[in-house]
Formats: structure tokens, sequence, C-alpha cells
């Protein structure tokens, strides 16, 4: 009887694991989804600390940034678009210290791309997922202040409105599916569906 009792209960158990790993598969990223994290490059400003006229030399050199990487070329694919910031980056360390000295501030200004963990960032019109990402970091002086974030490319910094940003997208290469995951009313399922990306690659130890 006793064995016969832990067979049930193994086979329950069996069956709730089975039901749960099978609705856990069917919230996972479909049509191409994990390609979000490969198609966008981060920009992450941080400023020399959290004074407040170090948060605004912060804005002045983000400002700078935008304009140099707007006036040295347009990109058309994410692979483009790195080799160009890469080829960039002495030329954006430069402007933002001219920027600083102009405002007799002589902290100096470190440039570095390269992968970086991003937290979940909510913009006007859409939301992207906490993970790793290719960022331009531009460091201020001591690098001890608050981050401002932004997207470069697609060049969504300078995107005056939601059909701007939802043409940048696509012509980025993101399909209408991809889109529309990350769009601020896809909230929930997006949450949903990154919180258990994040769940598995924890108990397996990769990143994604």
């Amino acid at each position: 009887m006793l064995k016969s009792n832990v067979k049930v209960k193994f086979a329950v158990s069996f069956a709730a694991c089975m039901i749960i790993v099978f609705v856990l598969l069917s919230l996972l990223p479909v049509n191409g989804e994990q390609e979000i994290y490969d198609n966008v490059v981060r920009l992450h400003v941080i400023a020399n600390s959290d004074s407040d006229d170090d948060q605004r030399l912060k804005l002045l050199v983000r400002d700078r940034i935008l304009e140099t990487v707007s006036e040295n070329g347009k990109y058309d694919s994410i692979d483009e678009a790195v080799v160009g910031l890469e080829a960039q980056k002495e030329l954006i360390a430069r402007e933002a210290e001219k920027v600083l000295i102009a405002q007799e501030c002589f902290d100096k200004v470190r440039v570095e791309l390269g992968y970086e963990d991003y937290p979940v960032r909510y913009y006007d019109n859409f939301v992207l997922p906490e993970g790793k990402y290719t960022s331009l970091r531009v460091i201020i002086g001591d690098g001890a202040g608050k981050n401002w974030w932004c997207v470069l490319y697609p060049p969504l910094c300078c995107a005056s409105s939601a059909a701007e940003q939802e043409e940048d997208f696509l012509a980025a290469g993101f399909s209408s599916e991809q889109y529309k995951l990350i769009l601020q009313d896809s909230k929930p399922k997006y949450k949903v569906r990154f919180k258990i990306l994040e769940i598995i690659a924890e108990a397996f130890g990769f990143d994604y």
C-alpha cells in the first residue's frame, strides 16, 4: 500500500512538473524575439558625481555625443553601427572634453564600446528588457554619478514621435512581431516572457 501511495505521489508530481514545463515553453520568445538583444546599441553616459553641476554637464555631454554620432554617419545594420562607433571613440571623447572645457571643467572622458548589463528600461512608447547589450559607455571623470541611457542604434535618442521610432526599428531589421513585443502596451506579456528567460539562464548558468 505504501509503495502504491509513493507511485501515485510521484506520478502526480511528475505530471505537475510536465505541465509547468509546457506552460513555460509556451511563454518563451518566438518569432525571432531573441534577436532584440542582438540588434540594439545602447548609449550609457555616466556623470562624474551626483552634484547638480556634474549632472548638468552630463546632459551637455550627452547632447554633443548625439550630435557627433549623427554627423558621422547613418548605419544600415548593427554591424555597421558597431564598426562606425568603434572608429569614433576618440572623436567622441575629444568632443565631450571640449564641452567640459567650455564650462571650465577639466575632467577626462573615457569612451568604451563593449557588452554591458542593462536593467529593464521604459521609454515613452516602448520598453527594452533587462540583459546584455552592445553599449557605448561614456564615463566623465570618476564616473560616480547617475547614469543617462538611450538607444543609439536604431537611432531612437533623437526620434521625436512613435511613428519615427517604429520606422527606425523596422529599418534596423526588426520584424513587426519583434516591434510589438517591446511596445508599452505589451508590458505584462513581456515581463513574464523575459522573467522566464532570466530564471532559466540562472538555473543553467548561461547568459541570455
